[in-house]
């Protein structure tokens, strides 16, 4: 369990889009409507495969920015895994045709602002602990 809760949530959303565009029907699955929502203005949400994604990918991205507070060594295998994880996402995106669509480019921009936030947070925190200020800068 400690090794799933040590991999990077993004690389979730990554896996399914590709589990669902290879094994489950190709790229027209990602824009079929799963569901509706109705509206009180009267309009019905349609919900469609790649936007799930990107709702699911959004949630993972904000454990992922908490998961980045911490200060430890776990946390610098978390930012690289993190990276390798964005690398993937960059890989298929450039690759893989199904991936070339803007439902994915989001998902890319999201594994990006995770590596950037958690080291970002990162250097702060520990800037921080040091006790570095500006005006030694």
């Amino acid at each position: 369990m400690k090794l799933l809760a040590a991999l990077p949530g993004l690389l979730w959303p990554l896996v399914a889009y590709l589990a669902i565009v290879y094994l489950g029907g190709g790229t027209q699955t990602l824009y079929s409507v799963l569901f509706e929502v109705p509206l009180f203005s009267g309009v019905a949400m349609k919900v469609t495969t790649n936007g799930l994604l990107v709702m699911i990918a959004l949630v993972f991205l904000f454990f992922e920015v908490l998961k980045s507070t911490r200060i430890s060594t776990v946390a610098i295998v978390d930012h690289m895994m993190s990276t390798f994880v964005f690398i993937g996402y960059l890989m298929a995106f450039l690759l893989i045709p199904a991936c070339g669509n803007q439902f994915f480019l989001m998902l890319l921009i999201m594994a990006l602002i995770d590596v950037l936030a958690g080291f970002t947070v990162t250097i702060t925190a520990a800037r921080r602990d040091i006790g570095i200020d500006k005006q030694s800068i």
